[in-house]
């Protein structure tokens, strides 16, 4: 049998790029929470950019809209641009295996 992506990788690191307090910025952090719980749970570290206090900060992902979720671990590196409300699209756009 061979191992999942879950079981191999330890950490997941992701960056979620986002605007503000904006509704379409609150419900991508709704649903990346939810989905990193019922896939990775514990093996996740999220970090929030907002690019209104920080626009400079999209420069390092080369970041063309948002918000946009990066994943830098494990590698490769992949991006997301959405709210993330289709949670399938997500776990394929992340090479996530889902968890049964």
């Amino acid at each position: 049998m061979k191992p999942s992506a879950l079981t191999v990788e330890k950490s997941w690191n992701l960056r979620l790029y986002i605007a503000g307090q904006t509704p379409k910025s609150i419900t991508a952090l709704t649903n990346l929470k939810k989905i990193c719980e019922q896939h990775l749970a514990n093996q996740y570290n999220i970090e929030i950019i907002d690019l209104v206090r920080h626009p400079e900060l999209a420069r390092k992902d080369q970041i063309l809209a948002i918000p946009t979720l990066v994943r830098s671990l494990p590698p490769p590196l992949k991006k997301i641009i959405g709210d993330l409300s289709n949670s399938e699209k997500v776990l394929l756009g992340l090479d996530m295996e889902p968890r049964v």
